[in-house]
């Protein structure tokens, strides 16, 4: 397994990371333990969560993918990993978590010690805001509307409560997620004027199918020194090419479908249909190819594995040492000339 810096922040992260949404929902507390003992015997040293899991969200299980790790992480070497989870924001309809989410100091103070409580720790490596508190559009909603904006927590407002938690010994550094070009500088801008600490990571989605990082988002992180945690590399099932044969094959988009609508576009199935042909040829697995693609890129820390069988976790981890050809590269970027990010 190789290891990267994650930003400034010091910290070396495995170049594969692995993601737990799927615990509480989809996996039990007994298969949550086994994925994290194998993901680490497999020289994963990166986990990460949110406050929201699993999803998809629901009253009835929120807090329990956290609660999950915790129990698991108590019995761990607590400085040999590095752990992260994120406070969700608002206008998401979550009014089940603390009434209705904010980023503003008393609801950060609330989440954090919260999620401290539930992973049974002192400490978070890394502490991500999961979506802007502002007005932006995501989770496949493409253009900005300016007439959707509200009264929003200001940034540095923010960045002083995060920081204060950082000076108390609660997180050790600060990330930020699904966020555009604009906040990842202003964050920056802020912080610099205020003597705050820095972001030292963004959670986009990226794969094969959305490459839209690569437009803005990676010159300014490339500048600022700032990693890209990839999440969603297999485009929540399609690149495994298990679709493209049975669109009713089990997975999050047939099991939550109004979860997925990102991958609900005309060009999904041809694009991912290329990439598994490509893959193919190559002798590789789609899986394979989709994750050594999001893994191998100039910008990006660690990729964010999802899976809920023991099979599944293997395979993704089996990637990590694989470096496709620039024969295999040009092919893709051939696809993205035809395709191009067909899943926003």
């Amino acid at each position: 397994m190789e290891y990267r810096p994650l930003g400034n922040s010091g910290l070396q992260v495995s170049a594969l990371c692995l993601g737990t949404m799927t615990f509480g929902e989809q996996n039990s507390e007994a298969e949550a333990h086994a994925q994290l003992d194998y993901a680490v015997s497999r020289g994963v040293n990166f986990i990460d969560t949110a406050e929201m899991y699993p999803v998809p969200p629901r009253a009835e299980t929120v807090h329990r993918t956290e609660q999950y790790i915790g129990s698991w992480l108590k019995h761990q070497p607590r400085d040999q990993l590095v752990v992260a989870s994120k406070i969700a924001g608002p206008a998401r309809g979550f009014a089940w978590i603390r009434n209705g989410p904010r980023i503003d100091r008393t609801q950060i103070n609330a989440a954090i010690d919260g999620s401290l409580r539930r992973l049974q720790t002192d400490y978070l490596d890394l502490y991500q805001i999961h979506w802007p508190d502002r007005y932006v559009p995501m989770f496949g909603a493409t253009g900005y509307d300016a007439s959707q904006e509200h009264a929003t927590v200001p940034i540095a407002e923010q960045l002083q409560a995060l920081a204060e938690l950082v000076r108390a010994g609660k997180i050790r550094h600060i990330g930020l997620s699904n966020e555009t070009p604009w906040g990842v500088t202003e964050f920056l801008r802020i912080a610099d004027e205020l003597g705050l600490p820095r972001i030292v990571s963004i959670q986009n989605a990226y794969s094969l199918l959305n490459r839209t990082f690569e437009s803005g988002l990676a010159e300014v992180c490339h500048h600022a020194n700032v990693g890209l945690l990839a999440y969603s590399p297999l485009a929540f099932g399609w690149l495994s090419g298990k679709y493209l044969n049975d669109p009713q094959a089990h997975g999050r988009i047939t099991l939550f479908p109004g979860f997925g609508q990102r991958y609900n576009k005309p060009n999904v199935p041809a694009a991912a249909a290329e990439y598994a042909r490509i893959a193919r040829e190559a002798g590789l697995h789609p899986v394979t190819l989709a994750l050594a693609f999001a893994r191998t890129r100039r910008f990006t820390s660690s990729v964010i594995l999802g899976a809920t069988t023991p099979d599944q976790l293997k395979q993704d981890l089996d990637s990590a040492e694989i470096v496709l050809s620039t024969e295999v590269l040009a092919m893709i970027e051939n696809v993205q000339q035809r395709y191009p990010n067909p899943a926003p």
